[in-house]
């Protein structure tokens, strides 16, 4: 499919609270989700489909991109959720009338999708403030990083995207899982010169040239773990493997959920086999591991700690120190447990919260801002003329400004586990400013 429409816009009732897709979208989960330019709308394709989001603070907005088979059916009679894109804020209203078209059926699907994809049957303001009660960090950070919610990412999508993170930031993981998709992907939608593509599948990576055309596209040393991992999952293990290491309480799309087992200190069995199994294949430590098990396979308690978590759990965890001086894989356990204990079953979406919460793109939301300004008048009289007088003012005004980290951005680091030769420091810039200003005034006789 290449051509096509879109849909009407719908909507359903959410705060952003519960759900805050300029954050969720954009904070090293899925690298997929790309911006429209100069607007608030995001696209994706998802099982097979080309969805489109917007927010506000009361709606989730969205609409789908159809197929030209359903263009030729009749009209869907109108609905309350139908919304006229005029409607929406910012809404540039090109697409209101050559885009509404049928396919109730497909919206209603979209609708499954999206609510199964953005993870939306857990109360988040719930969680929010059962993690704040436990943890008096995350209730000072957490006010400014509502809406966070971990995605129920396709298991391969997830695994690919997470082996192409090491060494790497979001911006250049992006960057690749996007050349994956337009050189292995299948094409979904042309909208105007933009093609979306679908994620590849295991199979369509395995060809005998995937490795060096990968390097040719700059995938590196990642070129050979996406190439030996593709032919494990399609050729070794059995069909459905990776979805049978997800946990039963968060099944693949269409799936009834059943309870995942008991919490233990360090995971649910389930979990710990899953993380066991994802080591096997080429390219997956234990970060990446516990990347797939939280983002791709649905294990909350998974928590993955690169050096970036490191030197949050050092900054304010009271991490490196005693026996856990750097990141071994005895600290990375250790590191995991607190985090469990403190945050309990969700642990890996707390966790979360405070990595966005850290992230450098997100940094206004947390910074400190004072100023203090000093005033001094001092009077004299004119030689010129009695009656008038010269008022000059000083005023010194001083601004402190808390940065949180080097200039340079942190997106998802290595998995190689090394010791962090310094902890994040906070850097206070300071600066001072003093004018003088000059105003006369006329005093006249009373």
């Amino acid at each position: 499919m290449t051509v096509g429409v879109f849909s009407e816009w719908r909507k359903f009732s959410i705060s952003l609270s519960e759900l805050c897709i300029n954050t969720t979208l954009r904070c090293g989960q899925s690298f997929r989700w790309q911006r429209v330019p100069d607007t608030d709308e995001w696209r994706c394709v998802l099982h097979g489909r080309l969805l489109s989001l917007r927010q506000d603070p009361e709606y989730l907005y969205y609409r789908t991109h159809r197929s030209p088979s359903l263009l030729s059916k009749s009209p869907s009679t109108s609905s309350p959720s139908h919304v006229d894109s005029s409607s929406i804020p910012g809404s540039t209203n090109q697409h209101t009338v050559q885009e509404r078209s049928s396919g109730t059926d497909q919206d209603d699907e979209s609708l499954k999708i999206l609510k199964h994809y953005l993870n939306l049957s857990s109360n988040l303001t719930d969680l929010y403030t059962q993690w704040s009660s436990q943890d008096p960090n995350f209730k000072k950070k957490a006010p400014q990083f509502t809406g966070i919610r971990i995605l129920r990412q396709d298991a391969w999508e997830a695994l690919v995207s997470f082996i192409c993170s090491s060494n790497n930031n979001i911006s250049r993981i992006s960057q690749m899982v996007e050349k994956l998709c337009v050189n292995y992907g299948p094409l979904v939608a042309t909208v105007g010169e933009r093609a979306y593509h679908d994620f590849p599948t295991p199979e369509a990576l395995t060809g005998d040239d995937v490795e060096s055309r990968l390097r040719s596209l700059g995938f590196g040393y990642r070129a050979k773990y996406i190439y030996q991992t593709a032919l494990i999952v399609a050729k070794e293990r059995g069909q459905g493997w990776l979805d049978s290491l997800r946990n039963p309480e968060c099944p693949a799309f269409g799936i009834e959920p059943v309870p995942g087992g008991e919490m233990q200190p360090e995971g649910r069995q389930g979990y710990r086999y899953a993380h066991e199994q994802l080591l096997e294949l080429q390219g997956v430590g234990p970060k990446v591991a516990d990347c797939v098990c939280l983002m791709g396979l649905g294990w909350g308690e998974a928590v993955p700690v690169d050096t970036h978590v490191w030197q949050i759990a050092q900054r304010d965890y009271k991490f490196g120190r005693g026996a856990h001086k750097s990141l071994t894989k005895a600290t990375y356990d250790a590191v995991g447990n607190h985090f469990r204990k403190l945050w309990g079953q969700e642990a890996g979406w707390a966790h979360s919260v405070l990595f966005t919460a850290d992230l450098r793109s997100f940094s206004d939301r947390l910074a400190v801002s004072t100023k203090k300004v000093d005033v001094k008048v001092a009077v004299k009289e004119e030689d010129d003329d009695k009656n008038s007088v010269a008022v000059m003012a000083e005023v010194a005004t001083s601004t402190a400004t808390a940065v949180k980290r080097p200039a340079s951005e942190v997106g998802v680091k290595s998995e190689k586990i090394e010791e962090t030769k310094e902890s994040l420091k906070a850097i206070i810039e300071a600066s001072q400013t003093t004018t003088t200003r000059r105003m006369s005034k006329r005093l006249r006789n009373r």
